[in-house]
């Protein structure tokens, strides 16, 4: 059986995600081994300045893409030699790059876009293995948005019985996929519903150091700021139909410090932003159970980052009491691997001929295969 590998860097900056997966001759996959390959604080820099600049010069994108690629190729020989996989095993790396930015409906009446920084050919040259890249563009080009391009893996995964089941990645975003019974004649939907963890570790950045809130424990110990989480769910993206996505180009801190009134508590903003997460995805919720007419989920399944927050967790259960959070260990995927499980599962996708989005989630014109096969 054909054995793929998953590469996945997030808007957290703080490491690509390395995963190997194996699938039977009718696409089931299995998690067989994992790498997380640490983010220098270098190249962290360098790409979180790219994320957040007016304007680039090409000496700078040019640098910033060939250290991540080589970073990327790093991770696979680690991953191949902890696994004692040989390379030739590998029947394609599916590789999502790093997003810059991300601008589905273009800006200012510009065209559409989404920027991902990623070299293909330098990937397949360095790890000897065929690389499936560029797999967002290409629905994008079919008039969708590109994202969020996971839920047709937790469709895969997930879906299955007699009972609606929701699927919620915390990474710096949250997305949310709502998946019919199996024989309904529903869509999937999924869509993104604003921001999770890229404000709080960004806050907490700021006030305290480091790279995240452990546990969520800094946003526990402050109040929310009722009027603050008012002007925050103002924001006309939260109340915005699907498709939809976002990015860090619309959620930033200096969109947090426009609704601040500066009288605030550091650590109550930490609760306020957490409690915004979890108010978003529950009008998400609802949203997606009115669309398709659904009644309340038996279960939600988190994942990303934010599955390891407590407090966050905590917070989504007091907004959805009629649905279980179910870890999806439980189902069979540890929580940390599912999106660079899912772009493993996109490249078997792309060498199986067959489309990787789902046009109820993106809005594209139909069913398309996504990506480019570059040989080594």
């Amino acid at each position: 059986m054909p054995y793929f590998i998953g590469l996945m860097s997030g808007t957290s900056l703080d490491g690509i995600d390395a995963a190997l997966v194996e699938f039977d001759a009718a696409g089931s996959p299995r998690l067989l081994a994992t790498h997380d390959e640490p983010m220098p604080d270098a190249l962290r820099d360098a790409l979180w300045q790219l994320c957040h600049a007016e304007e680039a010069s090409f000496r700078e994108l040019a640098a910033a893409e060939d250290a991540f690629c080589r970073l990327q190729a790093r991770a696979v020989e680690t991953l191949l030699a902890a696994s004692g996989t040989p390379r030739t095993a590998i029947a394609a790396i599916g590789s999502h790059g790093q997003t810059i930015e991300h601008a589905p409906t273009g800006h200012h009446g510009g065209p559409a876009y989404t920027l991902q920084l990623d070299n293909p050919s330098l990937l397949a040259e360095l790890t000897g293995c065929p690389v499936v890249g560029d797999l967002r563009r290409r629905d994008l080009a079919a008039g969708g948005q590109a994202a969020p391009l996971a839920p047709a893996f937790h469709e895969a995964l997930f879906r299955g019985g007699d009972a609606w089941r929701l699927v919620l990645n915390l990474g710096g975003f949250a997305n949310l996929t709502l998946l019919p019974p199996v024989g309904s004649e529903a869509a999937v939907l999924g869509f993104d519903t604003g921001p999770a963890n890229v404000l709080l570790d960004a806050w907490h950045a700021r006030h305290r150091g480091g790279h995240f809130d452990a546990d969520g424990a800094w946003a526990a110990s402050g109040s929310v700021d009722s009027d603050l989480l008012e002007r925050l769910l103002a924001d006309p993206f939260f109340h915005q139909p699907p498709p939809r996505s976002t990015g860090r180009e619309h959620f930033h801190l200096d969109w947090l410090q426009g609704h601040l009134a500066d009288t605030e508590s550091p650590a109550d903003v930490q609760a306020t932003l957490a409690e915004l997460t979890a108010t978003s995805v529950a009008l998400g919720v609802e949203m997606a159970r009115e669309q398709l007419d659904a009644p309340p989920a038996e279960a939600l399944i988190p994942c990303g980052g934010g599955a390891h927050n407590r407090d966050l967790l905590a917070r989504l259960a007091r907004h959805l009491p009629e649905t279980s959070l179910v870890p999806s260990d439980d189902w069979g995927w540890p929580a940390d691997w599912l999106e660079a499980g899912a772009f493993a599962w996109l490249a078997w996708r792309r060498l199986a001929g067959q489309p990787g989005n789902l046009p109820s989630v993106t809005g594209a014109a139909g069913p398309r295969v996504l990506g480019g096969l570059y040989a080594p």
